[in-house]
């Protein structure tokens, strides 16, 4: 066997070996050429490349590798070559040589199989495992000859799928009514009653619930490519393995996660992604991902090697002095170099690719504070990659989101560098979290959230919808166990409870967990709507856990990043079994439609609204609680309302402010009252023709609507 047969394990094969030619260095990735396939990888202190070709998706041993030589197949830092015949469905891997010296940050082994970073599919057996693929870098294993069997590869797609007339809507923001949803929790419950349950095609199906809801944004967690089976651990209880499914750990950047396809062909999850997509236009409904540009799935130093890693260390993450080790803003074991210009160049590819190829109309960045931090970890004023996303002529226009914090101490709501970026708004949950819990002192923060926080955003030039509104995501607690448990229940995690926050500002009225108290009962529905009708009534853009509109509970498990299982999943079954509480928050997303004066793009002037305590003087924020509110909209009567919150045990009695002349009060919300009064349709308010004072009942938020008398 001739020695490239000896180092790679050539498998016997019958097709023809490619012939190949030197090949371009732009643009990264994988390119269709006419009449064949160009390959360009990244790699500085690289000293030797290999380029795998396999016969399909099942082998585990290349029948083809061709080794760059540095002298044709080298441009700079960019190795390449075109591969003569090749086409769509090629099957490739790399394997890359260099100084393993990782005290100097190098960490090459020319046994490894690496996947292309600028892969746009990933292929594997039909049943498969990652564990075989993500082996360690630890010093044991660099002792043993033998490399794992190659089990997971890069796959060429192409761009032949026809998208029609699709664009992207550019919806404004004040029209956004964003849905974080996860794909496989989505629909894989049996109560789905999908076709294609857990998968991208799955999510078309339900596109009519999500427009009659009212959602004009859907939010999905990470679907770009991550190991399932990268955990260890067990629920201690059942024995069953985690895995991770929330997907916070991404392998390929550019990949649409393979199990969220149908494995009808090889790189079909790349025409099933785009599908759902044009089918969620054509409802008038926008595609946000969030992604997680802040590190990868390759761990600490004991971690697997599967591409950044292999291909060139030092460039790809932030290091220690000691470069053996790496610097943890993440959490998760690294911090990618976001501001070293190769990171920022793929990031901003990254980018792109997911607007012109797979029309997606924006992103939300996970831990984005890490995109601020330079080589050192260091946060620097005016960070090139934040600039350069928001200045970039492709992503021009699309959302922008920001979680403005990260596990490193960073926390910049309020902060974030550049107008264009919209922030998750920390504050807005815990404040108004707090204020209907009962907390003393909570109105001032209260109504500063429901104005769109114009404290926290106005000094550095932005608006309210630069505000994320929210009071629950998938990280914590679901709306139903924000009001059922005082306190976090991970034990299945399998971390002794350990994990998750221990700061939910939750409270369970009397019992923890489920009851058939209907008093508790009753309190936990009224304050579900509270917190409802509160996140539609704020100036910002309001985003809504998805299953919170009927529900979901996750027993009390306020970390389910490892629970593919009914804890996380959407049980379908809830939405006709809290049938009242839907419809509340689909009259509460219709509400804001009709009273654009709740959307705003501005924050409230002095002259435009007035706030009052039971009494009807102006409130003293340090220790009045129940609060009430005129909108007075002078342009437009119509649109002016009265509001009223009421977090204390007992009812309060306010003095009602007088309507516009030619209008009478007419109550429209009332999350004390049962259906349809809750929160009723056009129309059907009911009408304070004499009354000088409205009583508000304990732990209730009331809205009156200005209509023409007579």
């Amino acid at each position: 066997m001739k020695s490239t047969e000896r180092a790679f394990g050539l498998a016997f094969s019958k097709m023809p070996l490619f012939s190949y030619s030197a090949g371009f260095p732009l643009p990264y990735g994988v390119s269709l050429q006419k009449g064949g396939v160009n390959f360009a990888l990244f790699s500085r202190h690289a000293v030797r490349v290999w380029l795998l070709l396999f016969e399909d998706v099942h082998a585990t041993e290349p029948f083809q590798v061709v080794e760059l030589d540095p002298e044709h197949h080298r441009t700079g830092d960019v190795w390449h070559i075109c591969v003569q015949g090749a086409s769509r469905g090629l099957v490739y891997a790399f394997r890359v040589d260099g100084p393993n010296a990782p005290e100097c940050g190098h960490r090459f082994d020319a046994r490894k199989t690496l996947l292309d970073p600028y892969a746009t599919a990933l292929t594997s057996p039909p049943s498969w495992d990652f564990a075989g693929f993500c082996s360690s870098t630890s010093e044991e294993e660099a002792s043993q000859d033998a490399s794992p069997p190659v089990i997971v590869k890069n796959l060429v797609t192409g761009n032949g799928f026809d998208w029609e007339d699709d664009r992207l809507l550019y919806h404004p923001w004040s029209d956004l009514v964003i849905y974080e949803t996860h794909i496989r929790g989505f629909t894989i419950h049996p109560s789905a009653s999908t076709k294609l349950p857990g998968s991208f095609l799955g999510v078309i199906d339900k596109i009519p619930y999500l427009k009659r809801l009212g959602i004009t944004a859907v939010e999905f967690m990470p679907l770009q490519e991550f190991n399932p089976t990268e955990l260890t651990r067990v629920n201690p209880d059942t024995g069953e393995r985690l895995r991770n499914y929330w997907g916070y750990n991404t392998i390929a950047f550019f990949a649409p996660y393979e199990g969220y396809g149908t494995r009808l062909y090889p790189g079909c999850q790349v025409d099933e992604f785009k599908t759902m997509v044009k089918a969620l236009h054509k409802a008038g409904i926008e595609v946000l991902l969030d992604v997680v540009f802040n590190h990868t799935a390759e761990g600490n130093e004991t971690g697997p090697t599967l591409n950044f890693r292999g291909l060139d260390n030092c460039i790809y993450y932030i290091l220690e002095e000691d470069k053996r080790y790496y610097k943890n803003y993440s959490g998760c074991g690294n911090t990618m170099n976001c501001n070293h210009p190769v990171v920022r160049n793929y990031i901003l590819d990254c980018l792109r690719y997911w607007v012109v190829e797979m029309h997606v109309d924006g992103f939300r960045f996970d831990l984005a504070s890490i995109l601020g931090r330079d080589c050192n970890g260091n946060l620097v004023p005016n960070p090139p990659l934040l600039e350069q996303i928001a200045e970039d002529p492709i992503l021009r226009d699309v959302k922008l989101i920001a979680e403005a914090w990260d596990a490193g101490g960073a926390y910049l709501v309020g902060r974030f560098p550049g107008e264009r970026w919209s922030e998750w708004n920390g504050h807005y949950r815990d404040d108004v979290r707090r204020y209907w819990r009962g907390d003393l002192g909570m109105a001032g923060a209260f109504v500063s959230r429901l104005c769109g926080s114009a404290d926290i955003y106005e000094h550095s030039g932005k608006a309210p919808i630069n505000s994320i509104n929210f009071v629950t995501c998938h990280d914590g607690f679901t709306l139903n166990d924000l009001v059922s448990y005082q306190h976090k229940h991970n034990r299945a995690n399998g971390e002794d409870n350990r994990d998750g926050s221990d700061c939910d500002f939750s409270a369970n009225y009397g019992w923890e967990g489920p009851t058939d108290d209907p008093g508790i009962n009753r309190i936990r529905l009224r304050q579900m709507k509270n917190f409802m009708a509160t996140l539609f009534l704020s100036r910002g853009v309001p985003m809504i856990l998805g299953g919170d509109e009927f529900c979901r509970t996750q027993r009390g498990n306020n970390n389910a990043y490892c629970q593919d299982n009914e804890i996380s999943w959407f049980d379908w079954t809830l939405a006709d079994k809290n049938r009242e509480f839907l419809e509340f928050v689909r009259g509460m997303i219709a509400f804001r439609r009709r009273h654009c004066v709740l959307s705003s793009e501005r924050f409230y002037k002095p002259e435009d609204v007035s706030w009052f305590n039971p009494s009807g003087w102006m409130p003293d924020w340090h220790t009045d609680s129940a609060i009430g509110g005129h909108i007075h909209a002078v342009e437009n009567a119509e649109q002016q309302l009265c509001l009223f919150a009421n977090p204390h045990t007992h009812a309060v009695s306010f003095l009602l402010p007088h309507p516009p002349e030619g209008f009478v009060w007419s109550k429209m919300i009332d999350t004390s009252a049962t259906p349809p009064f809750d929160v009723c349709q056009v129309g059907h308010g009911i009408p304070l023709y004499h009354e000088s004072s409205l009583l508000v009942r304990d732990r209730s938020l009331v809205v009156l609507v200005a209509e023409r008398s007579g």
